[in-house]
């Protein structure tokens, strides 16, 4: 049996290792924050006998103390003997973008929590030295954006796929009760053909086929789900190369329960006709 794919993620305080668990679990990892070294060898170990078997784990390690270093080195040899592959990485920046970061986000350094951020930097340097010896990859974050450290962790330095797509999530909603809170691009509906005003269609919500077939009927409406659908063609590749992973596309009408629950399903069945991952959730569609 194949070992578990381990990574360690390790480095200097303000230097990206939150940042770095994100990207790994986007990129399929299992991610544990802030594990004691004495515990890893029960995660593989967990890995390998649950039913559901994971192959990927990330583990982001804060090795600030001396006594940690040495047991942490043992602890990964013996995961490579037992066959699992395992990969540390080590973030670093300069001095001066690590006190850019502790300024900005106005908290102390864990060394330094009283004093300044650079006398603190400049103690866990020397403390996280050997570690940094050690690590297989080395990865100075001081110039980059979080999309670019992501690429590169996916691509450069740990030969990992990129994700092919971004995950798409289709809401329809009410205006009448305000945009979704989590949406990215909203289309606004209320300019169709309405249901609402046909007596015998008005108890009934999207999901029924006389309502879908009295919206798709119009020939305003299959225009407008042909133009939204021309948008997302041009514009997902671009969320996708800034490394977007969930993209959140509201179509509201007025209430919420009819024209844009049917725009909402009938563009979540293009898409995956299309390729893509999408879902689709209806907010309004029980309210009155």
């Amino acid at each position: 049996m194949s070992g578990v794919d381990f990574i360690v993620v390790t480095g200097m305080s303000g230097a990206g290792k939150s940042a770095a668990s994100r990207c790994l679990e986007d990129l399929g990892y299992f991610c544990i924050d802030n594990l004691p070294a004495a515990l890893i060898p029960k995660v593989a170990e967990l890995c390998v006998q649950s039913e559901k078997r994971i192959e990927r784990v990330a583990l982001v390690i804060d090795a600030r103390e001396r006594r940690f270093l040495d047991v942490l080195f043992d602890i990964l040899m013996d995961l490579r003997r037992e066959g699992h592959r395992v990969r540390m990485v080590f973030l670093d920046a300069s001095d001066e973008a690590l006190v850019r970061r502790f300024s900005e986000s106005r908290r102390p350094h864990p060394l330094a929590p009283t004093g300044s951020a650079l006398e603190g930097i400049r103690v866990e340097r020397g403390l996280l030295a050997a570690l940094k010896a050690k690590a297989d990859l080395v990865v100075d974050t001081s110039g980059f954006t979080v999309h670019e450290f992501r690429k590169l962790l996916a691509t450069s330095f740990l030969d990992l796929p990129v994700l092919p797509r971004t995950v798409l999530a289709l809401v329809s909603f009410g205006y009448r009760y305000g945009l979704p809170v989590d949406a990215d691009l909203v289309f606004d509906a209320r300019c169709l053909p309405n249901p609402h005003f046909v007596e015998a269609l008005r108890p009934f919500t999207g999901l029924a086929e006389g309502v879908r077939d009295y919206v798709l009927g119009s020939e305003e409406s299959r225009a407008f789900l042909d133009r939204v659908q021309s948008f997302l063609a041009f514009a997902v590749p671009l969320y996708v190369r800034e490394g977007k992973a969930y993209l959140t596309i509201a179509i509201g009408c007025t209430g919420g329960r009819h024209r844009s629950v049917v725009l909402a399903e009938e563009l979540g069945a293009r898409l995956r006709a299309a390729g893509h991952e999408a879902s689709v959730r209806h907010r309004d569609i029980e309210r009155e």
